[in-house]
């Protein structure tokens, strides 16, 4: 009676195997076409039946080949996002949770936040704190309006070395009409409210190899453009030239208070006075004015920047990755997501290219694991095998009526 009980136990064990098997099967095939999904692959293990060799049966044990990379799909969506070797997006769900995903098909909701179609929330680092701040659900609110005030400056020209001495009386300092000066040019920077300001840089010769350097506001000019100012010059500098190559010896550069913002740096270190007359080589500053969200833009490092509608580009988030020593440990949640446990090892968090870490590609998606065509071969394996195992449980019916017959 003990071999017609395993012989039940044997065939049901097989069954209830292949059953495993085909139900792994079934889920690869639904998930073929799922972001980021990765192929469920289920091993078989023996079982015996105490001490007997011949007796047992047979167990399973299903988990996600996690560590695969699937292959990435070009999108024309610049939120979707793939991962090119290890490491997981980091997600949140309502309750504040954090989970690990390769399904990076994020879009901005309704409050701009990132989320999948699995309704998790991409997470990330504001890019003025850095990996040093705290992580929170990126944002994206194409609707606002970003400026940003001038900070530092350049500024290069030469000046002309035969040009006359100027009087002390006659200096652009001096703010008078009949100021006198061997060139002029317009700087424009920005303040805190994004406003343009233009600075007006004034250049006379003061004596051998030495010039005075003096800005105004060019809003505080006279009706003509020029002297004299309402306000006083934001600055006046004296300029000192070498006398062997005509390089400017001091200062390297200027400090300027921008009216409505703040100090900025300008840097003159190539001005120049040589022969010739005067030739501004360099003007620029950063800041910019006031401009609505045109696009965006995720680098390969995690970067998510913001390109602006007036051409400005500035970084808003990081995005880091997260990574365990046995990805294929992970515990499966629902929506394709991964979160942390003893046998996975703890999680860790670094930024995308940095040793260990795969890079992040725009506008892409990682395609799913499956394999359809060796699916749908191990589904007919499946079938065979658990035919097999009820033909076995059928013998075991059939020697146990004959059993039970026996007088």
């Amino acid at each position: 009676m003990s071999s017609g009980s395993s012989l039940f136990n044997t065939s049901v064990m097989g069954m209830s195997a292949q059953t495993d098997w085909l139900a792994a099967i079934s889920k690869n095939i639904a998930n073929s076409n799922t972001a980021g999904y990765k192929n469920a692959r289920t091993d078989f293990l023996t079982v015996l039946n105490g001490y007997d060799s011949v007796g047992g049966g047979v167990t399973t044990v299903t988990r996600n080949e996690v560590s695969l990379q699937g292959s990435p799909l070009t999108t024309g969506t610049t939120t979707d996002l793939a991962i090119s070797g290890n490491g997981f997006f980091l997600v949140s769900n309502d309750a504040g949770q954090t989970f690990l995903t390769r399904a990076g098909n994020f879009v901005p909701d309704a409050q701009g936040r990132l989320v999948n179609s699995a309704g998790y929330y991409l997470m990330g680092y504001d890019s003025k704190l850095g990996m040093s701040g705290p992580l929170s659900t990126i944002k994206v609110d194409m609707n606002k309006m970003y400026s940003s005030p001038t900070t530092q400056g350049i500024f290069g020209a030469n000046l002309p070395s035969n040009s006359s001495v100027v009087p002390a009386a006659n200096l652009p300092s001096t703010n008078t009409i009949g100021a006198q000066f061997a060139g002029k040019s317009s700087l424009t920077v920005y303040d805190n409210l994004g406003n343009a300001v233009v600075f007006d840089l004034y250049f006379a010769k003061t004596g051998a190899n030495t010039w005075e350097m003096t800005a105004y506001n060019h809003a505080d000019a006279a009706s003509g453009g020029s002297f004299p100012y309402a306000s006083a010059a934001l600055t006046t500098q004296t300029l000192n030239f070498s006398t062997t190559d005509g390089s400017l010896t001091s200062p390297s550069s200027v400090t300027l208070n921008v009216p409505g913002g703040g100090a900025m740096s300008l840097n003159l270190a190539k001005m120049t006075q040589l022969g010739g007359g005067y030739t501004p080589t360099d003007n620029d500053a950063d800041g910019y004015a006031a401009s609505t969200i045109d696009g965006i833009h995720v680098g390969k490092t995690g970067t998510l920047s913001y390109q602006l509608a007036n051409g400005q580009t500035i970084s808003a988030y990081e995005i880091p990755l997260g990574k365990v020593a046995s990805p294929d440990n992970l515990t499966s949640e629902t929506g394709n997501v991964f979160s942390a446990n003893a046998e996975s090892g703890q999680l860790f968090i670094g930024a995308a290219g940095s040793s260990g870490y795969g890079t992040i590609q725009g506008s892409s998606l990682e395609g799913s694991t499956v394999d359809l065509a060796s699916q749908l071969s191990s589904m007919i394996v499946a079938q065979r095998s658990f035919t097999a195992n009820s033909q076995v449980f059928q013998v075991a019916s059939d020697i146990m009526q004959v059993l039970t017959n026996l007088k």
